[in-house]
């Protein structure tokens, strides 16, 4: 039998924590030895998920307490709120400068210090380890992925975005400044901390924007954006909340360049992803809902014609939870550790 990896998950007390334990413990190469989860330390995670209560998992520790050389981890998820990670990870780094290290948070997915201090509020706390983190968004950066040993996980709007924007941006297919994506999430992607304006009866019923004008997922938009042109692209975006559990649904709205058709942008995303285990381009003209990825790492993409002539709508459906962030985080883990990209990743769809 194969050796299995020696995994750490920080902060598994989370949404996105609970999401990378129910995918691991059905990885075959995959051993869950740390769970950390500092307001719950001491207890057990079946008391803090109860789904989890068939199976023999590490009791929940603070992160605290955790000797990061003895614990003999060959790779680390962090699924901790914003603003902390980049200081546990220079502990990690610290005490075992081997380490892989899977950061779930914002706190190294700009690359610019700068341009991090000015849309989250605070000075970045490990700007010599920013140099060296890859933006883990593996159809896009699956080379510099695979030697990394830091990988900044992609937000999961963000994901529901660049997915179908990449491909036609590096094509040149698009007009850069007529990018409009009008993206929807379920509940979880806002967390599982108490806050009143979640609680059901303040969004049960309604659909809202939030963010409007000033999200700060807009940053690493605009920074994979420009990288994938080869120039400044800023987008219009805005986010909505959903009274619906898990999903991301994006409707982007785009302007073919040079002649450039709705059918010949359909084209370009599908030779781009004909090859790829986890984004599935619909037949030109359907679209795609988010029940039909629920639970999955799957993301769909589907491509109409607008009535304005050269006018595109793309649309792109995803598990904010899976491929927009624990499912991804698992990828990017395969690829670090050498594993197939899909391994652990196989599970269809819930549907309804």
């Amino acid at each position: 039998m194969a050796t299995k990896a020696k995994i750490g998950v920080l902060g598994a007390s989370g949404y996105t924590g609970s999401e990378l334990v129910r995918l691991l413990l059905r990885h075959p190469r995959a051993e869950i030895a740390l769970l950390t989860a500092d307001r719950r330390a001491g207890q057990e995670m079946r008391s803090v998920f109860p789904q989890f209560s068939p199976f023999d998992l590490p009791t929940l520790v603070s992160i605290d307490n955790v000797d990061w050389q003895g614990a003999g981890l060959d790779l680390i998820f962090c699924a901790l709120p914003h603003a902390t990670t980049q200081k546990v990870i220079k502990q990690v780094f610290a005490a075992k400068p081997d380490a892989k290290v899977v950061d779930l948070s914002a706190d190294f997915r700009l690359h610019d210090v700068a341009a991090y201090a000015k849309w989250y509020g605070h000075e970045h706390h490990a700007p010599e380890l920013q140099k060296e983190a890859v933006y883990g968004l593996v159809e896009i950066h699956r080379r510099d992925i695979r030697t990394a040993r830091l990988i900044a996980n992609p937000g999961c709007y963000t994901s529901g975005a660049q997915l179908p924007l990449t491909p036609l941006l590096k094509a040149k297919a698009i007009e850069t400044g007529e990018i409009v994506i009008d993206a929807k999430s379920g509940m979880t992607g806002a967390g599982r901390s108490a806050k009143e304006n979640m609680l059901f009866s303040e969004v049960s019923e309604g659909f809202h924007a939030y963010g409007v004008g000033h999200h700060r997922h807009m940053a690493e938009l605009d920074q994979e954006f420009s990288l994938a042109a080869g120039k400044e692209v800023i987008v219009t975006f805005t986010p909505h909340l959903v009274p619906m559990n898990r999903g991301i649904l994006s409707t982007i709205y785009v302007r073919g360049r040079r002649g450039k058709t709705p059918e010949d942008l359909h084209a370009i995303l599908a030779k781009f992803y004909e090859k790829a285990a986890f984004v599935h381009v619909l037949p030109f003209g359907e679209t795609p809902q988010t029940r039909h990825v629920r639970g999955s790492n799957m993301t769909f993409i589907g491509v109409a014609k607008d009535r304005v002539p050269g006018r595109a709508i793309v649309i792109s459906a995803l598990d904010n939870l899976v491929k927009g962030a624990s499912g991804q985080a698992i990828q990017n883990m395969n690829l670090v550790l050498g594993y197939p990209e899909t391994m652990g990743l196989e599970q269809v769809a819930l549907f309804p």
